[in-house]
């Protein structure tokens, strides 16, 4: 019973991306954490391709946030860190956008 590596949830949803990909019209983040590469964040963009990236954003309201992503994040946060540059990042998109969040 170990949970799945976030790479392999991240493949999964690219597989269902790239099925579907007449139907979808999203891109997908999957983002985690597990015990052999620690924190990953993988973007699924449209047509279902793979790509591993430090950061990533998306959403009607990313576009609100860029400028904010840009200077505040940084490589090997700490959990506490991750969660309020999360919670900062969400608050200033639902503030812009009121279909973020």
């Amino acid at each position: 019973g170990e949970p799945p590596l976030v790479r392999t949830a991240a493949n999964l949803f690219k597989d269902l991306c790239y099925r579907y990909r007449e139907d979808l019209t999203a891109g997908i983040i999957v983002a985690g954490w597990d015990k052999r590469k620690g924190g990953q964040v993988y973007s699924v963009p449209l047509g279902g391709m793979l790509v591993r990236q430090p950061v990533a954003i998306g959403g009607s309201g990313s576009t609100y946030v860029y400028g904010y992503v840009d200077s505040h994040f940084k490589e090997g946060m700490t959990k506490e860190e991750c969660f309020q540059f999360c919670a900062n990042t969400l608050a200033l998109a639902m503030f812009r956008d009121g279909s973020s969040g």
